[in-house]
């Protein structure tokens, strides 16, 4: 199934997703290039909440353009598939090899607001990120390296833990804790 019939038929978990996912199928029905992140506007991004074997941990890294603990993830850049990125993404910023998707369907729908910055000197306008999350499950005794252009340190942290350390309240209090709580719901967690 292409990701915009993922999409259409994922079943949103509250409002921000249900609304979030009209806008993001609304783009994808307006815009040809919404993959790739020359679309200025808007374009589409894919990241992972990254668990351990006994769901008692997340993976996040300190992300340096937005000096906080953030999931991890990253730009389409043309690739239609979004869990394809966001394992890669996954790789690529923690240095860690053995990582799966406990399920191909989506765990998560976003629509982002990324402030304008620079990035490698150059100036990036403040945009949206039309962004499709993953559940991935990785091996915590893999070896984490530090993708040096991008983040300071990457760390495993308890669910709750992983709440506390990020310093974007509202990705704090409207996807985090969200992603915190389906998880609880699905695994049984406590």
């Amino acid at each position: 199934m292409n990701i915009y019939d993922q999409i259409s038929h994922y079943k949103p978990f509250n409002i921000q997703e249900e609304k979030d996912q009209r806008n993001i199928l609304s783009f994808l029905d307006t815009y040809e290039n919404a993959f790739f992140r020359e679309n200025e506007i808007a374009h589409m991004t894919a990241s992972a909440w990254v668990v351990n074997q006994d769901f008692s941990k997340v993976l996040m890294a300190y992300h340096r353009i937005y000096d906080s603990w953030s999931w991890l993830g990253g730009h389409c850049d043309g690739d239609e598939d979004c869990l394809r990125v966001a394992l890669k993404e996954v790789k690529e910023e923690s240095g860690i090899e053995h990582v799966k998707a406990l399920s191909e369907e989506i765990f998560s729908l976003e629509v982002l607001s990324v402030d304008s910055h620079y990035r490698k000197g150059i100036y990036v306008p403040t945009h949206m990120h039309l962004n499709v999350t993953y559940l991935l499950q990785a091996d915590e005794r893999d070896e984490l390296i530090i993708k040096e252009d991008e983040n300071a340190s990457v760390a495993w942290f308890s669910l709750d833990e992983a709440l506390e350390r990020s310093t974007e309240k509202w990705f704090v209090d409207n996807i985090y804790s969200k992603l915190n709580q389906k998880l609880r719901m699905m695994y049984e967690i406590d």
